[in-house]
């Protein structure tokens, strides 16, 4: 079944992810194993877990798995953040970063929603 690969938090967050490695690119190299890496999986953990929710073939366990993803778009606002208030991340691209988190935050509470009717 590839129904997660119609889904389009599933998309717009692997725009994010490509966005955020855009973004990250730029970071201090001695940040490669602090923030900068702690923002990837971040990033990165958002989409995969809503593929493996989907995957599982429950909607117990796929709710489950959006609201892990949920704690993901926390950890990676979070990052971002830091990474301004460091002066890593200039506002416009923390601007952008912020715009998709929340968007992402809706689309993954509406799914949650629509999957408990």
């Amino acid at each position: 079944m590839n129904y997660h690969k119609d889904l389009n938090v599933r998309k717009r967050s692997i725009e994010l992810v490509k966005e955020v490695y855009q973004f990250i690119s730029s970071f201090p190299k001695e940040e490669l194993f602090g923030l900068t890496g702690q923002i990837r999986r971040a990033a990165v953990s958002i989409p995969s877990n809503i593929a493996e929710g989907a995957a599982r073939g429950s909607k117990k366990e796929f709710k489950q798995f959006l609201r892990i993803s949920l704690g993901n778009v926390a950890e990676l606002e979070t990052q971002s953040i830091i990474a301004k208030e460091l002066g890593m991340l200039d506002k416009q691209k923390f601007d952008m970063l912020g715009n998709d988190i929340v968007a992402i935050r809706k689309m993954s509470i509406g799914l949650i929603r629509s999957l408990q009717l």
